[in-house]
């Protein structure tokens, strides 16, 4: 079952009010927060895109306030996917669906990357399967997309500031909308 832009948005007025997972953000702040900085890095709309959905999953399988305190993993990279993949292309989906391992991999390759990160993030990534090794981290980086999901990573991490100005709600909608009705007219 496809999600509409009236669902995605009734999600959002729904439960973007719920806490960002022990973060001083609601869920919408964070998306909000995350597209705004991939729009000021000059991020391609798709990937802008991508940056405001990448979380999605988290109001599709809501767990609660902090999951990871419970030991949750509630795989949320790739719980929207299914819903999502009749309105986006694979520009949009491949960083949604790589954001986190992305994590593992910054995690492997940047040595000061994990110091960076929050008391959620450093629980979650346990649950999400820990640092890569070499090889992993080697194996992540040849796949497509992966350089936009490093990049979607970075901006999550830096998308949790409390009263961050961003642009609405309406304006990324907006974004998604274009793209989306491009994407159909090609399917």
């Amino acid at each position: 079952m496809a999600l509409t832009l009236t669902d995605i948005v009734h999600l959002f007025d729904t439960y973007g009010g719920i806490a960002y997972s022990g973060e001083p953000v609601t869920q919408l702040e964070h998306a909000l927060q995350t597209a705004a900085l991939a729009e000021q890095a000059g991020a391609a709309d798709t990937l802008v895109a991508a940056a405001f959905l990448h979380d999605l999953g988290h109001l599709l399988n809501l767990q609660g306030e902090t999951p990871t305190e419970r030991g949750i993993d509630d795989l949320h990279q790739y719980f929207a996917l299914p819903f999502l993949r009749p309105l986006f292309n694979e520009a949009v989906l491949e960083p949604i669906r790589l954001h986190v391992d992305a994590k593992r991999c910054l995690c492997a390759i940047d040595a000061d990357y994990f110091a960076k990160l929050s008391v959620d993030s450093v629980r979650s990534l346990k649950l999400q399967g820990g640092i890569f090794s070499a090889e992993e981290a080697e194996a992540f980086l040849s796949k497509p997309f992966a350089q936009d999901a490093l990049s979607l990573r970075r901006w999550d991490d830096l998308a949790k500031a409390p009263q961050r100005a961003t642009p609405s709600l309406e304006h990324y909608m907006s974004l998604i909308e274009g793209l989306s009705a491009s994407h159909r007219a090609t399917v």
